[in-house]
């Protein structure tokens, strides 16, 4: 069993820390925030005070951040794992732009470093319930190496190509979660608006031709009008900048992201940034 480093301890980086402990791993974790890092012992894993010490006791490595600018700092600061984690992996889970993940694993090579590009798909719930799948970019030999450890958080780990690619893809996944989340949630508007029984009306629905993962997991959450976050709506606003750029990038057209994505601001602007985005619905009960 290995011993996996953990930097990062929110929603996912816990989800992550409880699978790898469910598997029998030791976890050695560290987080700015002090509650976080007693959650991760509570769960039989060990906090360390700092990255370098993450770095210094475990390998693989894993960050799971919430932003681009916290995932640069641990990763190519003057203490951070490029620095410390010569001969270990970095396995770099966060959400981020494909260009900051070519950039990384450019680095971490030139340092002695291996580095793989490992996004989720799948909320901090559904990765819990060992429910998603991680795409990894990188070289193939890392990736047969770790792919045992890959499998122990979520049961599949599939190699889509170099570092950068999986990251492209995992902004993709997330294109389709907030457009079929926005459309769930305009769908169960409708329903509520027309008199009828919505628990009932989303049990028909997610049996029928029109079901998609994202109505069975936010279904329940916009009919009963309670947001626990699952993905904060404030962190996803990141990822639906991420995509756009990303598209761009490649010219690539995404008109149904650009409106989806007024709607998602809507609701952040109405204070809801902090619960799940399937709060979503909240900027389409407007009144009558």
């Amino acid at each position: 069993m290995a011993t996996v480093g953990i930097v990062g301890l929110g929603l996912l980086g816990y989800a992550v820390a409880g699978r790898l402990r469910g598997a029998g791993h030791d976890v050695v974790g560290h987080d700015v925030v002090p509650e976080r890092n007693r959650a991760l012992v509570a769960v039989g894993g060990r906090a360390v005070a700092s990255v370098a010490a993450v770095a210094e006791a475990a390998d693989p490595i894993c960050v799971v951040l919430p932003s681009l600018a916290a995932v640069e700092e641990v990763v190519l600061g003057a203490r951070g794992l490029a620095a410390t984690a010569r001969g270990r992996t970095v396995a770099q889970i966060s959400t981020i732009s494909p260009s900051l993940t070519e950039r990384l694993a450019r680095e971490c090579a030139a340092r002695g470093v291996g580095f793989l590009d490992c996004p989720i798909s799948g909320t901090s719930g559904m990765v819990a319930r060992g429910d998603g799948i991680i795409f990894v970019g990188g070289d193939r030999m890392l990736y047969e190496r770790w792919r045992p450890l890959l499998e122990a958080i979520l049961p599949r780990a599939v190699r889509v190509g170099s570092a950068g690619q999986a990251m492209v893809l995992k902004l993709v996944a997330n294109l389709l979660v907030a457009l079929n989340s926005a459309a769930a949630a305009e769908a169960l508007a409708m329903v509520e608006r027309a008199g009828l029984d919505v628990p009932l009306a989303l049990e028909v629905l997610t049996s029928s031709a029109a079901t998609s993962r994202m109505l069975e997991v936010r279904g329940p959450l916009i009919a009963k009008r309670d947001f626990p976050a699952q993905m904060k709506l404030d962190l996803f606003m990141k990822d639906l900048h991420l995509i756009q750029e990303a598209a761009g990038a490649v010219g690539a057209a995404v008109p149904l992201t650009d409106l989806a994505e007024t709607l998602y601001a809507a609701a952040q602007a109405a204070g809801h940034g902090g619960e799940d985005l399937a709060v979503v619905v909240t900027a389409l009960m407007r009144p009558s």
